[in-house]
């Protein structure tokens, strides 16, 4: 009995572990991490970023790394991002490709509610649906991580100069539902990013879009590192072939 209470608390612990390292990173973790990386100050902090970056042929925010893997074979990479992609995206439809023979996972998936922000008249919640391809061969893995649009819930009813109302007021429900039309006050919006602050400097949702820029960016650099890490340790640090 007493090696059975061991074996199930060693059970648990490892399945702990691949909870916690399985997920990309939480909403308060990411904005720490923003923050570390590109301070607080979000205007400043989209600015000096937008110097840095090129949006695509199709005014994408788009990056692209190659990750080296030495000594390990295409199937081998293939078997730990294919491990690696179905733990961390809970979302059955995440995965929208899985191709072993041509060495190709893409993947979809929404992240919500990277940013909340209150204006005069609204208050505004953004999501992002970043479009993360890994092309494996031998020895290597490209990660291309593209996103193209904002996806915003904005509340009419939630900004500083709303009618104080608190039968009206929905504080900018971002857990509300895709197209849930049932409150007049929430509205969805796309907003693309090449529109808005920091390639355009005059910009109605200037401070909204400088958050969202810096907070996409540091989503790009999580996803780079947690594959890397996948590569290099697998999932949890022991998916080698010595047991």
């Amino acid at each position: 009995m007493k090696n059975f209470k061991s074996f199930l608390a060693a059970i648990l612990i490892v399945c702990g572990t691949v909870n916690i390292q399985a997920q990309v990173m939480k909403g308060s973790d990411l904005e720490k991490y923003a923050k570390e990386r590109y301070g607080d100050k979000w205007l400043d902090s989209a600015k000096n970023l937008a110097g840095e970056l090129t949006l695509d042929k199709n005014e994408s925010l788009t990056y692209q790394e190659v990750i080296e893997a030495p000594g390990k074979t295409k199937l081998q990479l293939y078997v730990a991002l294919n491990y690696w992609a179905t733990a961390t995206f809970k979302d059955k439809q995440a995965i929208t490709l899985n191709d072993k023979e041509t060495g190709c996972i893409i993947i979809s998936s929404v992240i919500k509610n990277i940013v909340e922000h209150t204006g005069t008249i609204n208050k505004y919640s953004v999501s992002i649906t970043p479009v993360i391809r890994l092309d494996i061969k031998d020895g290597k893995v490209r990660v291309t991580y593209t996103v193209q649009t904002y996806d915003v819930l904005a509340d009419i009813s939630g900004g500083w100069l709303s009618p104080v109302d608190d039968n009206r007021k929905t504080y900018g429900d971002s857990k509300r539902k895709a197209d849930d039309k049932t409150n007049a006050n929430l509205y969805d919006e796309q907003w693309e990013i090449a529109k808005h602050y920091p390639f355009v400097e005059k910009d109605a949702q200037k401070r909204t879009c400088a958050k969202a820029l810096v907070m996409t960016h540091a989503y790009s650099n999580a996803i780079i590192d947690k594959v890397e890490e996948a590569l290099k340790n697998g999932l949890i640090g022991n998916d080698d072939d010595n047991w």
